[in-house]
């Protein structure tokens, strides 16, 4: 994507280099995101941005804030705009109480305007950082509404869902058919299963079932956390089928960036073996 400013810098993308580019002004209730002459080369940088920016917001303690975003000669080759696309409106969706941007130059702002399917996105990116900011004061801030999402489920429709091969030392999770509509869906459903986990006091190799499975956007942050969390502390390895596009797309570009295999398949026969080839992998080395 040619750029009218040839000038980037090639940022470490690492927790402490993609620190120096993220900064929250409590005060305001605004979280600056500065991206002045940040190069994307492809999806490996961006999810590496955006799960430390989401790693930041979760730190904070607070849900949602306003974005400022610095697009001032950012650059983002095509081999990563679908990745940018799909991670900015996950979180978004997820913390942002209202974006605006900044200094976009005319290709990014073509982009961004695509990627909104329509012109009418146009009014909150802003020439100077002045007048992104005076449009940030007029906007109401949600947090005294304190958001309360209703649950969509109760325990019982969790129950049939888990199951423990006790000899195969597998935690069976169907996720089938199932729609995580928001943040609260996510914890209710993660709750249940981390509370089963520590009844068994071990570890277990994770079996999990994504057929019909819906994650939405508003959703996904928090089961990118709660998921990685309960894989660090009770997965001996996790093994997915049947994931339809979206969620396989959504679980790669997090594998990329987290360093753990994906391990997807298109059947559950197939997703056990591939337990058993983990486990013999285990027992090798």
């Amino acid at each position: 994507m040619a750029q009218t400013d040839s000038t980037v810098d090639e940022i470490e993308f690492t927790p402490e280099g993609i620190d120096t580019r993220l900064t929250f002004h409590p005060e305001k209730e605004v979280f600056e995101v500065d991206l002045s002459h940040v190069h994307f080369h492809n999806s490996a940088d961006v999810n590496a941005f955006y799960d430390r920016a989401e790693d930041r917001i979760a730190q904070s303690g607070e849900d949602l804030w306003f974005f400022l975003v610095n697009y001032q000669g950012c650059r983002i080759d095509p081999a990563a705009w679908i990745a940018f696309s799909r991670r900015g409106k996950t979180l978004n969706l997820a913390h942002s109480m209202a974006s605006v941007r900044y200094d976009a130059s005319p290709e990014t702002r073509r982009q961004i305007e695509r990627d909104a399917g329509t012109e009418a996105f146009d009014p909150n990116l802003f020439t100077d950082r002045d007048a992104a900011i005076a449009r940030l004061a007029t906007m109401p801030s949600k947090r005294r509404a304190k958001i309360v999402h209703t649950p969509n489920y109760t325990r019982a429709d969790f129950v049939e869902r888990i199951e423990f091969l006790m000899e195969d030392r597998i935690m069976e999770v169907d996720f089938s058919d199932f729609t995580f509509h928001h943040a609260r869906d996510v914890d209710d459903f993660y709750d249940y299963i981390e509370e089963l986990i520590r009844k068994t006091d071990r570890k277990w190799y994770f079996l999990v079932n994504y057929n019909g499975c819906r994650i939405n956007p508003e959703a996904w942050v928090q089961y990118a956390r709660r998921g990685r969390n309960l894989n660090i502390a009770a997965s001996l390895g996790s093994v997915r089928y049947a994931a339809g596009s979206e969620t396989e797309a959504d679980i790669r570009m997090r594998a990329e960036s987290q360093g753990f295999r994906p391990n997807i398949r298109n059947t559950r026969e197939e997703a056990l073996a591939r337990i058993a080839e983990i486990k013999a992998e285990t027992a090798r080395s």
